[in-house]
């Protein structure tokens, strides 16, 4: 499957999940609405309906282990000192514009604040993708927000179509493993047939199991879930921390619900200004770039690294001239599954969310060498959310319909091939897949709404919006333009100088205490700040 962009910290990455691939290249750059409506804001859609739903009390009860949507393993352990994890289901209206109609139930997990007497509130989080679990991200997380569960009782969701919300389903687990060993660069006419063929199969398979609810599973929807989210915790205002795509799910929400925005924090952050082929296009020199600074690093490591060449450029050309050859001959990869030229692209990218993962990259590219696949493929199979035991998670299903619900743009396979010399100039490595995805969308069956969403958000609080100067799957120039699209005085624009995908987890210090003084202690930031 051709590479997107991951959607969670660096941190996550390095522990388990970067994210997409297939159609989900567009997920930097989702659009704003998800089914055309001309639905008001929550609080004035339909009272009657919203204000029931809102009065509604959750119910929370221990966490059952993660649903094979989600990822499937076993059920969250207490924290250190023996706090539980709790979950829930929170029920909404499946359309805005129809509040007393049919619903969806919303997969909720919390861990309350620890500090009872000081308590803020709830801390919401999206971690990314779209697509990503937040009842199984965010405990892997709770060491890392240890210090804001001081004061916020820590919230996560699964958005809808995703995880235990009401999945989006597109292919069974045999079916998936063969759509992603596809050649999704494809060399001839042939080729293009097969690839067309397939994208086609998969988005039927999405219709056949979910077309009811493709329509209502965009980015507009789970805005409006999240304000509906904060009535029924009993927020006033809507506490916030978003990640990747969670920043332009967050700057949707600011949009809609500007006086409801409270402390809110976006980190590695999608331009929202950024198109379709823009985007795609600040992936590709975003994962370039990082493929740079790994090579970089191997040169100064001189005889410790054991890929050859001795300069960025020979490396680059190694790991070119490995994909070529792949693409000619896969090699052994795990078990009967062989590693193809789209699964080893997959794999590398996987490796770059994060520098944590640069040994093991190192490692898996000298061993495909060697004619053995199988760490490629394994950080491949990461990306496209398939466990050890061959079932997968719905993340790359639930990327694909939110995604291709949000973009109004449908580009064929002929109109991506056009824009391929440009991607090859911007990404030797990665161009090719990432100007071929641009065709993910064009088999899809419900219409997409925009061209990029509208995050303007006059009149609401402070936003901290944190850009990673090495990041690769949402390139560093997208805070600065989230922030200015926010408004002035609304968007503080932090800048972190390091390498992965996001800066909050990445370790440094600046970043961490800067992030915590604002959410804890309303300390806003100078705009501007560099956190060296």
């Amino acid at each position: 499957m051709p590479i997107s962009a991951a959607q969670c910290t660096a941190r996550r990455a390095a522990r388990s999940a970067a994210l997409l691939a297939a159609t989900a290249l567009l997920a930097t750059t989702a659009g704003c609405s998800d089914d055309g409506s001309s639905a008001t804001p929550a609080e004035s859609s339909g009272p009657t309906g919203l204000d029931r739903l809102a009065a509604q009390r959750l119910e929370w009860t221990p966490c059952l282990p993660p649903s094979p949507a989600e990822g499937g393993g076993p059920a969250p352990t207490p924290l250190p000192g023996g706090t539980p994890w709790e979950c829930s289901f929170m029920t909404a209206p499946l359309d805005y514009a129809k509040p007393d109609g049919e619903t969806v139930d919303l997969a909720l997990i919390r861990v309350k604040a620890a500090d009872r007497d000081r308590r803020i509130g709830s801390l919401l989080f999206n971690f990314g993708g779209p697509g990503v679990s937040g009842v199984t991200g965010l405990p892997g997380f709770a060491t890392d927000f240890e210090t804001l569960r001081s004061r916020y009782d820590l919230v996560s969701f699964d958005p809808r179509g995703v995880g235990r919300s009401a999945p989006v389903e597109c292919a069974s687990d045999k079916e998936l493993d063969a759509y992603y060993a596809l050649d999704f660069t494809p060399d001839d006419a042939a080729e293009e047939q097969t690839l067309s063929d397939a994208q086609k199969k998969y988005a039927a398979g999405c219709e056949k199991d979910s077309g009811s609810r493709l329509p209502y599973v965009g980015t507009e929807n789970a805005a409006r879930d999240m304000d509906l989210m904060r009535r029924v915790l009993g927020d006033d205002k809507l506490h916030y921390f978003g990640i990747s795509y969670g920043t332009e799910l967050g700057g949707v929400y600011a949009h809609l619900f500007p006086r409801n925005v409270g402390r809110a924090v976006f980190d590695a952050v999608v331009d929202p200004e950024a198109g379709v082929e823009a985007g795609a296009l600040g992936q590709a020199r975003g994962f370039q770039l990082a493929l740079d600074n790994f090579a970089k690093d191997c040169v100064a490591r001189a005889e410790e690294c054991v890929l050859p060449g001795s300069t960025v450029a020979e490396i680059e050309e190694f790991v070119i001239g490995l994909l070529a050859e792949l693409d000619e001959k896969p090699i052994a990869g795990i078990g009967d599954r062989k590693l193809t030229q789209t699964q080893a692209t997959n794999g590398i990218a996987q490796a770059l969310y994060s520098k944590e993962f640069w040994p093991y990259l190192e490692q898996g590219l000298d061993e495909a060498d060697g004619g053995n696949g199988a760490l490629l493929l394994a950080l491949s199979d990461s990306m496209n959310g398939r466990s050890q035991t061959g079932s997968y998670s719905n993340i790359q299903a639930a990327n694909a319909a939110i995604n291709c619900v949000d973009f109004k743009e449908r580009y064929t396979l002929g109109q991506a091939k056009e824009q391929l010399p440009e991607f090859r100039e911007t990404s030797p490595v990665f161009g090719d897949f990432m100007g071929w995805a641009l065709a993910g969308c064009s088999q899809w069956p419900v219409p997409g709404a925009h061209e990029h969403p509208d995050v303007s958000a006059a009149g609401s609080a402070p936003i901290l919006v944190i850009g990673n100067t090495g990041d690769p799957a949402t390139p560093y120039e997208g805070a600065r333009s989230m922030a200015e699209a926010l408004g002035k005085g609304v968007g503080v624009e932090l800048t972190y100088k390091g390498q992965g995908h996001g800066a909050y987890n990445s370790g440094d210090t600046c970043v961490k205490t800067t992030t915590d003084a604002y959410l804890l202690d309303g300390k806003v930031p100078a705009s501007g700040t560099v956190c060296p």
